[in-house]
């Protein structure tokens, strides 16, 4: 279960260490290829990631393979911290921190851009009830400490996290700032402690603007 303090795993030695290593550059080329395209092909994940296309295979024999690693990886990380979350007794505090987690975790930028592209197995659907029953004991938890508006349910939750994960603009610290403000935002709609924090990092001041810079490509005669 990852906690603030915890510090990378040991490093394994020999093949299995570096099976993992490999492993872990696969899974990153992976997710930043996906995002950008959720229909681009095995092969620019493995030029992402400087490997050769039948390590890749080794690993995952199909791009649903790999579709699915990496969605289930994000439903793990969520029920991780749900349950570290339910561990915490204040439960205003866990509930907003474990929000802010999961928006840094960008797990739901992954469930936007890949949902119906694999067949979920079994594993993932009980998974997937299991993170639903946790956010609706944390849901509940607060509401029963009046620290959350009684009308909210477990449901609203996805919501929010995906309207999070949705802020995108091309330098990423600055991405997790805008999503960080716009979850305290939320969370001040969720909250019924009129005591709330100021929200976090500067406002927006043209932050979205990179979208409509023309580039070479795009302004190229044809």
């Amino acid at each position: 279960m990852p906690t603030d303090s915890a510090g990378p795993a040991p490093a394994l030695p020999g093949r299995r260490g570096q099976a993992l290593r490999n492993d872990a550059v696969i899974l990153d080329a992976a997710r930043a290829v996906f995002l950008n395209d959720p229909k681009a092909p095995v092969a620019a994940v493995a030029e992402q990631a400087g490997v050769g296309i039948s390590a890749l295979y080794r690993r995952y024999p199909s791009k649903e393979d790999l579709l699915r690693r990496l969605c289930h990886d994000g439903l793990r990380r969520f029920i991780a911290e749900a349950e570290s979350a339910a561990d915490d007794p204040a439960p205003w505090p866990a509930f907003s921190k474990f929000l802010r987690r999961v928006v840094d975790a960008d797990v739901h930028s992954l469930t936007v851009h890949l949902a119906g592209t694999f067949t979920p197995t079994p594993e993932m659907a009980a998974d997937a009830r299991r993170s639903g029953e946790l956010a609706g004991a944390l849901v509940r938890r607060a509401q029963a400490a009046g620290q959350l508006r009684a009308d909210v349910v477990a449901d609203d939750l996805g919501l929010v996290l995906e309207g999070c994960a949705s802020i995108r603009v091309p330098d990423p610290d600055r991405t997790r700032e805008l999503r960080q403000r716009y979850l305290r935002l939320q969370l001040d709609g969720l909250s019924t402690d009129a005591v709330r924090p100021p929200l976090p990092g500067p406002p927006p001041h043209g932050d979205l603007n990179w979208r409509w810079q023309q580039t070479p490509e795009t302004t190229s005669p044809r």
